[in-house]
């Protein structure tokens, strides 16, 4: 059974209670497997990004078909279906027919798309312009441009081209951060060869280099580069 989101946005959770960490979050209209229901819970799966969680089942309604949906390209836009009003975040998917999104310039685009994020709150799991993490803000971003990306960080990092030095980064790329151990944590969009727009307390932009990403309110480096990905080439 397939189930459809029919709130703004739906928090997807490790386990079966409201207390339990958020993991990621549906957007209206996308889609799950619904795997088993407990209770007021379902086990999903969604479709998009093969994401795994539990979620309030009242927030899903089922269908064995799914229809042809439309994009939400736009960070939050307010939208009447079915007499009720919603403002939804970009990458929510509806049945409506909505304006075509085009561009011209693919790299552009995508750049100017993240800007309109600037200032938005970080929040662990999320995938909207109420609240997002880094991942979750390269993926809705990619989603409406037609590139498919993995939900976390370290899976978007074994896609794309590796570009060699950062002086020949290019707007939409991607960089990805490493920790003490050497694990990819944390993903941002390439603006130029020396700056990046990412979530980290908020969406912001900071100066990048070699090392890494230099706070300038803070007056330090804040995380360290493991390497940078062309997914647009």
């Amino acid at each position: 059974m397939t189930g459809i989101c029919n709130v703004s946005v739906a928090p997807v959770r490790a386990e079966k209670s409201d207390r339990s960490e958020m993991v990621t979050q549906m957007l209206f209209g996308e889609s799950a497997e619904i795997i088993e229901v407990h209770e007021n819970w379902a086990h999903v799966k969604l479709n998009y990004d093969d994401y795994e969680g539990w979620m309030d089942s009242k927030q899903l309604s089922t269908t064995e078909v799914e229809k042809s949906k439309s994009l939400v390209s736009q960070p939050f836009q307010e939208f009447e279906i079915h007499g009720n009003k919603y403002l939804l975040s970009l990458g929510s998917e509806i049945s409506e027919s909505v304006p075509d999104f085009r561009w011209e310039n693919l790299r552009e685009s995508i750049l100017q798309m993240a800007l309109k994020f600037l200032e938005v709150p970080y929040l662990w799991g999320g995938r909207s312009f109420f609240g997002i993490d880094c991942s979750g803000f390269v993926q809705v971003i990619f989603k409406v441009h037609g590139i498919k990306m993995p939900r976390d960080a370290s899976q978007q990092a074994q896609g794309g081209e590796d570009v060699a030095f950062v002086e020949e980064a290019q707007p939409g790329d991607l960089a990805f951060f490493e920790n003490e151990e050497e694990k990819i944590t944390h993903v941002g969009i390439m603006i130029s060869n020396s700056k990046i727009i990412h979530a980290h307390g908020k969406v912001r932009i900071d100066k990048i280099d070699s090392t890494g990403i230099f706070n300038e309110d803070q007056k330090k480096y804040t995380h360290k580069l493991r390497f940078i990905r062309d997914f647009i080439s």
